[in-house]
């Protein structure tokens, strides 16, 4: 027993040690100057302008009983269409393949064994186009040289970077007008600018999708480009000034 109570005291004793050392940081910390009041608040900014670039996915699809049969009708009538695009003006910057690709065409009877009845081929360039104006043309184009997929239409900005900057400018300003009447209502003023941090939201260029086209358009193509949106969002922090 007395051996017991002897190892006791000594893990009493080492216990006291250990905790006298972990709350020696706490009452040094207890001891240090405590942080000033601050004003965090958060603004945010948003910009619209007209998109003035478009992209243009224009795809040929081809089936066949032979992978060369396949390819062959793709190839032709993808090399009509690239040979279009570059009549209308495009250079060889504005024009480039997305996607090749070779499968089997498979045929599953309701009772029977999954067979090889063909082969299928798909092609798609993306025509990137400086004008929004020639969206409709261009498709149009597409269609009558034997495309058969488009697969959507993307509208983006040359200006995005000037709208950029011009949104993180309004939220600023927002979040500083909302810091201020912060201030003020708790009974002081805005101090010193601690931070600020920015998160702008990319543009998203505006996708149409479209239906894949199986014969050439009877009437010229309408498109509508609507307008982008950028938004930018700014957290700030300032120290709050108590009136005296």
């Amino acid at each position: 027993m007395r051996m017991t109570l002897l190892r006791y005291a000594t893990w009493m004793t080492a216990q006291a040690t250990t905790m006298g050392m972990l709350g020696a940081p706490r009452s040094f910390a207890q001891g240090s100057p405590s942080t000033p009041p601050q004003v965090v608040t958060t603004g945010t900014g948003e910009v619209q302008l007209s998109p003035d670039r478009a992209s243009v996915m224009l795809g040929v699809q081809s089936r066949a009983a032979t992978v060369a049969q396949a390819t062959a009708d793709n190839s032709r009538r993808q090399r009509a269409i690239i040979d279009t695009l570059r009549g209308l003006g495009l250079g060889s910057d504005q024009i480039m393949t997305l996607n090749f690709n070779v499968s089997p065409d498979m045929q599953y009877p309701p009772n029977g064994t999954p067979r090889v009845v063909g082969y299928v081929v798909t092609n798609t360039v993306r025509a990137s186009l400086r004008r929004v104006e020639d969206v409709g043309r261009t498709i149009d184009a597409a269609l009558s040289k034997g495309a058969n997929e488009v697969s959507g239409v993307e509208f983006t900005s040359s200006r995005a970077d000037s709208a950029r900057r011009a949104a993180i400018t309004e939220a600023v300003a927002h979040a500083r007008a909302d810091a201020e009447v912060m201030a003020k209502a708790a009974g002081g003023s805005l101090g010193q600018l601690l931070e600020v941090v920015s998160g702008v939201e990319p543009i998203r260029p505006f996708e149409a999708t479209m239906a894949r086209a199986r014969v050439a358009a009877a009437a010229p193509t309408p498109i509508e480009p609507g307008q982008l949106t950028v938004t930018a969002t700014v957290t700030a922090r300032w120290v709050f000034v108590p009136s005296r």
